[in-house]
């Protein structure tokens, strides 16, 4: 029964990952995953443990998201 429920869990991972590559991010996409990972690490570095890392992820992926979102609404569309 466990081995079911690992399986399940990893084939629903791998089909919203593939998901996610259907179309190219935005810079406020990208911005949020590296601001999520630039403040985690950051955070964790200056106050420690785990509140630290999720405090630190929070932020970052806030400012990442607004300055990717700036970057978007900057750049002229094109087809």
């Amino acid at each position: 029964m466990k081995i079911r429920h690992i399986l399940l869990a990893t084939t629903c991972t791998a089909a919203l990952a593939l998901g996610g590559c259907a179309s190219n991010p935005t810079n406020a996409q990208v911005g949020t995953g590296v601001g999520a990972v630039v403040g985690g690490v950051a955070g964790n570095a200056i106050f420690g443990g785990p509140v630290g890392t999720i405090g630190g992820a929070a932020a970052g992926a806030l400012v990442g998201h607004e300055i990717g979102e700036d970057r978007d609404q900057r750049r002229p569309y094109r087809r």
